[in-house]
């Protein structure tokens, strides 16, 4: 997997690794002509960025996920990396929660920006059935995999890491924003940003700085389950 760090990675507990994936037939590089890198020097320093370069095949043959935690996020830990997030565009975007549904364990929060979730039609399925918290797996007929990520959103995601860190920036005019209005009731209003837009990065760098006005990676305390988070 082709990686890019900026800056070099030096590792620390007390620093935070950000993770960033492109979507379909996008590359890392991306992120810098997008301003991504510069808007996040711009909002805070603790933080380190690797932008992987992955393929739609990696996603076909479900080794993505394996990927990513023996090349980055195991290597990153070994250099004593402890908070580690995820950004992900389009299919990138996906690409997090994948993981994260693999591993949640290690990963303190994801950042999803114009997230794509499945198809279309399977997509307005599930909206019409009442969305995540209503809607029966058996009463949607999807690719295996589709199945099984919608199938972890409605039940774990939505009582693990939706509280615990996970941000939404999506545009309102964005092909796939029916994905994100899945995902948008089960997280805190303040954790999306939702403007003006369509699927293209002159609207994700506007998002980005929306989210980074959150400051999603400032430590929080933890919260007891059950309870709202701060």
């Amino acid at each position: 997997m082709d990686l890019l760090h900026f800056p070099p990675a030096r590792g620390g507990a007390g620093r935070v690794l950000l993770v960033m994936l492109p979507g379909i037939n996008d590359v890392a590089d991306s992120f810098v002509r997008a301003d991504f890198m510069a808007l996040l020097a711009g909002h805070t320093g603790g933080v380190d960025v690797i932008a992987a370069n992955t393929h739609a095949d990696q996603y076909l043959e479900g080794s993505l996920v394996a990927c990513l935690a023996d090349e980055v996020v195991g290597p990153a830990r070994a250099r004593g990396y402890r908070r580690i997030w995820f950004l992900g565009v389009s299919l990138g975007a996906m690409g997090c929660l994948l993981f994260a549904r693999e591993h949640p364990d290690l990963l303190e929060g994801v950042i999803l920006l114009a997230p794509y979730l499945g198809a279309s039609g399977t997509i307005a399925r599930v909206l019409g059935k009442g969305g995540l918290g209503s809607w029966q797996p058996g009463e949607i007929r999807a690719p295996d995999d589709e199945l099984a990520l919608l199938t972890w959103l409605g039940g774990t995601w939505r009582t693990g890491l939706a509280r615990k860190g996970c941000y939404l920036g999506y545009g309102l005019d964005d092909r796939f924003a029916s994905s994100a209005a899945l995902l948008a009731p089960h997280l805190p209003g303040e954790r999306i940003v939702a403007l003006a837009g369509a699927h293209d990065w002159p609207t994700w760098s506007k998002l980005w700085s929306g989210i980074l006005a959150l400051d999603p990676f400032a430590v929080r305390p933890k919260f007891a389950p059950g309870t709202d988070p701060p």
